[in-house]
């Protein structure tokens, strides 16, 4: 078992203190964005032994276990991030496996660097992730009911507007709104900037529901995706309660603190919400135009005190446990890889006591025990 060194990245929309509170250290006064456990190539953790990136290529049977190498390679499949969000992220969404396999290789084949900042694709692989919220935690996750959406900016007064309430309105949804997107990501820069501006303006008059696009306004003006956030699902997770974002489903992280998972991918469309590039044909071409619920996610109770975020795919599977005392002892024995962090009060897991931030790697496979008074996250994959 591997005491985890964690790198933060200092994206400028995270938030300069909830991390630094996580940790119990003092804020430096930059925005600290994400804590990443795992053995991306891009910031992998630390260990005794090095890197886990050579930890696991030295011997990735012995680490991942031989199911976990026969299903996904001689690799970790997961990264584990702490997700503090000062300000909203942009609004995107992730490809499905075989979208990323055909949207690599073309960009692969007409010979687009991989640095591009116009290439899409950084790899062949899918992006599905989970968020857990560990404070108030506010997002947007999939489009809602196009009536919805349409009473929501016909309410705002805004005559430039109008044409997108019409095109709500119209029948089937999947195609109105997919009209709609396709509009608001091509309008005339110009007039968009003005469309935003006015309505920044009526949601900052109207506050309640209209609260989170006002501040969305207020760090990305005249951006169309302001308006294209309104098309979406707002939601307000409680702690312990978490999202699932699957392939081709739109989403933005708002403000507050997680626990993510994802699939070890960088492949990312963006829809509005930032200065990067946007690809519009390729956007439409990924997204899944259907209405519907966000299906907030709340943990399944096992006997054994283990709480499982269920969800559909194989690369990750997040759980966690509350310890209520200090003196019982749970065996966390797996013979897949896991990532153990902690993210409240103090935990034992082996030989190596955890507080809030504090993770450890556990190779396949190795005897595993866990006690304390605190919460746990365990991220292990299934093979």
């Amino acid at each position: 078992m591997d005491r985890l060194d964690n790198t933060i990245r200092p994206y400028a929309w995270g938030s300069p203190t909830a991390i630094p509170h996580l940790l119990g250290t003092e804020p430096t006064g930059e925005p600290q964005a994400e804590m990443w456990m795992g053995a991306h190539p891009g910031a992998p953790s630390r260990t005794d032994r090095g890197t886990l990136v050579e930890v696991i290529d030295a011997a990735p049977e012995k680490e991942l276990g031989p199911a976990a190498v026969a299903k996904f390679g001689p690799r970790l499949p997961f990264l584990l991030k702490i997700l503090a969000a000062g300000a909203p992220l942009s609004l995107q969404v992730h490809p499905d496996l075989e979208q990323a396999k055909e949207g690599y290789a073309d960009e692969e084949r007409r010979g687009v660097p991989v640095d591009a900042p116009h290439r899409n694709y950084k790899d062949a692989n899918h992006k599905p992730e989970l968020i857990c919220a560990l404070t108030e935690f506010d997002g947007l996750c999939g489009f809602r009911d196009p009536l919805a959406a349409a009473g929501l900016l016909d309410d705002l007064g805004v005559d430039s507007l109008k044409p997108y309430v019409d095109l709500l309105h119209a029948h089937p949804e999947d195609a109105a709104l997919r009209e709609v997107l396709t509009a608001i990501l091509t309008a005339d820069p110009e007039e968009m900037s003005r469309t935003v501006a006015e309505a920044a303006a009526a949601c900052t008059r109207l506050g309640g529901a209209y609260t989170p696009y006002a501040d969305i306004a207020h760090h990305y003006p005249g951006d169309p995706g302001v308006i294209a956030a309104m098309l979406l699902n707002h939601v307000r997770l409680q702690p312990g309660e978490a999202l699932y974002l699957g392939a081709g489903v739109p989403h933005a992280y708002l403000n507050g603190l997680g626990v993510e998972i994802m699939a070890n991918s960088d492949n990312v469309l963006r829809c509005g919400l930032t200065p990067k590039h946007v690809d519009v044909p390729e956007l439409l071409r990924i997204v899944r135009f259907q209405p519907g619920d966000p299906g907030v996610l709340r943990p399944e109770a096992s006997p054994d005190g283990e709480e499982v975020y269920e969800t559909p795919i194989d690369e990750f599977r997040l759980s966690r446990y509350v310890l209520p005392e200090a003196g019982s002892a749970h065996d966390l024995t797996r013979a897949t890889p896991q990532i153990l962090l902690c993210t409240a009060g103090s935990v034992r897991a082996g030989e190596h006591d955890l507080t809030p931030g504090r993770s450890v790697f556990v190779p396949a496979g190795e005897k595993t025990e866990v006690s304390g008074t605190g919460t746990l996250f365990r991220a292990t994959v299934v093979a």
